[in-house]
C-alpha cells in the first residue's frame, strides 16, 4: 500500500513539475503585453508648466456666435409674393 501511494505522489510531482515550468509564462506575457501601455517617459516641453514666470501665447477671444443674425419678427407675406421675389429674373433678349 505504500508503495502504490509513493507512485501516486510521485506522479503528481511530475505532473505538477511540468506546470511549475511554464507558470512562469503567464505573468511574463501579462508584464510583456502591459508594458506597451505605459506611457513614455521623454520630456514633452522645455518650460515647466508649473511655473508662472513661464512665458506662454496670449489667449484670443473668439465668440461661437459671432455670424449669427436673428431672424424675428420675420413678416408673414403670401407665399406667392415671396416665390417671386427670389426667383431669376427672365432675359430680355430672348
Amino acid at each position: 500500500m505504500l508503495a502504490l501511494s509513493g507512485a501516486k505522489s510521485a506522479a503528481a510531482s511530475a505532473v505538477g513539475g511540468r506546470h511549475f515550468r511554464f507558470n512562469w509564462l503567464l505573468p511574463a506575457f501579462a508584464a510583456l503585453a502591459l508594458s506597451g501601455c505605459m506611457p513614455a517617459t521623454t520630456q514633452v516641453a522645455s518650460a515647466d508648466p508649473a511655473d508662472p514666470a513661464a512665458k506662454v501665447a496670449r489667449v484670443g477671444y473668439r465668440s461661437t456666435i459671432a455670424p449669427y443674425s436673428s431672424l424675428r419678427p420675420a413678416t408673414p407675406a403670401p407665399w406667392r409674393d415671396r416665390n417671386d421675389a427670389v426667383t431669376p429674373q427672365p432675359k430680355q433678349d430672348r
